[in-house]
């Protein structure tokens, strides 16, 4: 698929800035609430930005690459927390009815046949991918599948209104997806890159990364094929991901991103269409070992620092407020003028 993303026009910066700076409040004094209004009111191409119908993603599948033992928890917990999303009992559940987020879990590969459930999405390429570790995890045809999975989505909550969205995932191996591809997309070793995941003790953690400086080393890819590297690594919940995120920024809505395998699925996407970047708000820093530096290799700055690591897109939505406070002060606040309150001499 090809994506059209554009760097939003600059033409109202000047004005917006001079909005910001003339709310009742010393220059810069709302911090990064002020970059967060100042981007929205970019992307939107208004002074008086809004978001309407915030939604979360959470795209779900299962990984071939559990069977080496690099997750304490079964591949059934996909399933099983599939489930739980479906019942309303897991913590993005929680976070997004706390904030008015609409959810909507997408099966992109769960290794289980759900019945109809208007909250699930079915888009299952397959019953999860295959280990890695010996062969690639999907094929090409399977990776574009996905892709195209995710951008459509992504239309349909476009055309019923949505203008803000939150990523997240869920799929028991997925870190050790995340931390293959932020090897090799960021040139990192991989033992900077891989982490606990949902609790490995010290030799799960050493089996762990074993276990993927091998599949690393047996297919000997470099960072110049990002699709790739994609369907070598990836999992199909990361796969559409990337392809959602990608059609969200082509349709100029704003990209809540969330931890370690979220921000992973971003950077593919900023390998293919780097102006991504623009539509993008990075809600926190994961708890788990190597995001920082995936966020650093971004070059970008997150909102919140409270060493979650739960994925879901949990973080996403709890920084939303955040992100609603930004678009609501620069549209309710005084300025100087309206509240007759003197500037600085």
């Amino acid at each position: 698929m090809k994506f059209n993303i554009v760097q939003p026009n600059q033409v109202v910066k000047t004005a917006l800035e001079n909005k910001i700076n003339n709310k009742t409040k010393p220059l810069g004094a709302l911090g990064m609430l002020e970059s967060v209004a100042l981007q929205i009111g970019l992307i939107q191409q208004t002074l008086t930005p809004q978001l309407v119908n915030p939604t979360m993603l959470v795209f779900a599948g299962d990984h071939g690459v559990v069977n080496a033992g690099v997750s304490p928890y079964p591949q059934a917990v996909t399933a099983q927390m599939v489930l739980n999303f479906l019942q309303g009992g897991a913590a993005i559940n929680v976070f997004s009815a706390q904030n008015n987020i609409h959810l909507q879990v997408i099966d992109s590969g769960v290794n289980y046949q759900f019945s109809p459930n208007s909250n699930l999405i079915d888009a299952k390429i397959a019953m999860g991918t295959h280990n890695f570790l010996y062969v690639p995890a999907m094929t090409i045809a399977q990776c574009e599948q996905s892709l195209t999975c995710g951008s459509g989505v992504v239309n349909t909550m476009v055309a019923k209104g949505c203008n803000v969205f939150g990523f997240g995932e869920m799929g028991i191996g997925n870190t050790s997806s995340a931390s293959c591809l932020m090897s090799i997309l960021c040139d990192l070793p991989i033992e900077e890159c891989v982490g606990r995941g949902t609790g490995l003790d010290d030799a799960g953690l050493l089996h762990k990364t074993n276990i993927l400086a091998q599949a690393i080393a047996h297919h000997e890819l470099n960072n110049n094929d990002v699709m790739q590297v994609l369907a070598t690594f990836g999992g199909f919940e990361i796969a559409m991901m990337v392809g959602a995120m990608l059609q969200a920024a082509e349709r100029q809505c704003i990209l809540l991103i969330d931890g370690f395998i979220t921000t992973s699925a971003l950077l593919v996407a900023a390998k293919i269409q780097p102006d991504i970047l623009h539509y993008c708000v990075f809600t926190h820093c994961s708890g788990e070992s190597g995001h920082k530096k995936m966020l650093d290799y971004l070059k970008v700055k997150p909102l919140l620092n409270m060493d979650l690591r739960l994925g879901e897109g949990t973080g996403a939505a709890l920084a939303y407020p955040l992100v609603l406070a930004a678009v609501n002060f620069i549209n309710q606040m005084a300025s100087f003028e309206s509240a007759s309150v003197s500037q600085k001499i």
